[in-house]
């Protein structure tokens, strides 16, 4: 066998190479067709497009109100909606079944409705609220601000964590003391101010009820009292209760939560509560039907009036600062 050495040539393939330079060899061919190609593709995905509006969506099956059966797919159902005494009801037989502990929290999950006017809507807010029937064993941990020693003592006597002057702010700015709220008397306020940044929502004010001269009733308020605040912008998640106490002691703490919290929206507006749901440590959630639940408008309107008072108190205090 005769293999091919180096530098051989077929006979005719020189002559092609010389026939073509190699600037015309090296310039790919031309596709006048791509152009046309892309129109054609824009073209057809419009038409495909035109078409798709043009058939009717698939519609999804009506839910059905109420089951019939014991098993059943819960998606082809509405969420069922419990009137608020039976809902506790059911609570307190899912723990008896489940032989969980009695004394497991019970919880609430607000959903609210923040819209106003326009584009404006109600901005996330925190608060605190005094219930009807205690349910927590400890208590919170309150700094009252008074340079009177007989305003420290009735402090002291009330069950303030700690009682000082000036002399706290170094302390709190650098984080040696820190408590879960805030006291003061009206006396002592021009000289906080450099802790406002600080504290933010939780520095003494007239509007959040945690300046004034009552010591003792600001001392159980808040010591006594539940912290809730916003989250996500349009969620409440809070306890309200233990599911060992009476029906009735559960159900006026919600309520006392729910009045609290429709305060924070004008009554002239749709009602803040969206949606509410309650449950146990251990049990699923219960849709509310809100209808007796939500506070009269009447109501919400006398305490809008009294949100006024707190602003001209309001304005008294940074005349005082």
């Amino acid at each position: 066998v005769l293999a091919p050495r180096r530098g051989w040539v077929l006979p005719g393939l020189r002559q092609r190479l010389v026939a073509f330079p190699a600037s015309v060899r090296a310039a790919p061919p031309a596709r006048f067709y791509a152009a046309a190609a892309k129109a054609a593709k824009k073209d057809s995905r419009k038409t495909k497009q035109e078409e798709a509006k043009k058939k009717p969506g698939a519609r999804r099956r009506p839910l059905m109100s109420k089951p019939v059966d014991d098993v059943y797919l819960t998606w082809l159902y509405e969420r069922p909606s419990y009137e608020l005494e039976e809902a506790v009801g059911m609570l307190k037989k899912f723990q008896q079944l489940d032989f969980t502990h009695p004394k497991q929290f019970v919880y609430i999950n607000v959903f609210l409705d923040m819209a106003l006017e326009k584009k404006k809507k109600v901005d996330p807010f925190a608060s605190v609220v005094l219930l009807p029937h205690r349910f927590a064993d400890d208590t919170n941990k309150v700094l009252v601000f008074t340079e009177n020693e007989q305003e420290a003592e009735t402090a002291r006597e009330n069950g303030a964590a700690v009682v000082g002057g000036v002399e706290l702010i170094k302390w709190i700015l650098e984080d040696e003391i820190q408590a879960d709220f805030y006291v003061a008397v009206p006396a002592i306020m021009p000289k906080l101010i450099p802790l406002r940044n600080k504290l933010k929502r939780k520095y003494p004010s007239t509007k959040r009820k945690s300046m004034g001269h009552d010591i003792p009733k600001m001392l159980q308020f808040f010591r006594e009292g539940l912290e809730y605040t916003v989250e996500d912008e349009c969620v409440i998640k809070t306890r309200i209760a233990r599911l060992e106490m009476p029906t009735e002691q559960i159900i006026a703490n919600l309520r006392a939560v729910i009045n609290d919290i429709c305060t924070f929206k004008p009554s002239t507006y749709d009602p803040i509560v969206k949606k509410l749901v309650i449950r146990s440590s251990t049990s699923e959630g219960l849709l509310l039907n809100l209808d007796g639940i939500l506070p009269e408008a009447e109501k919400v309107q006398e305490k809008e009036e009294g949100g006024e008072e707190e602003k001209e108190e309001g304005e008294e205090e940074k005349n005082a600062e």
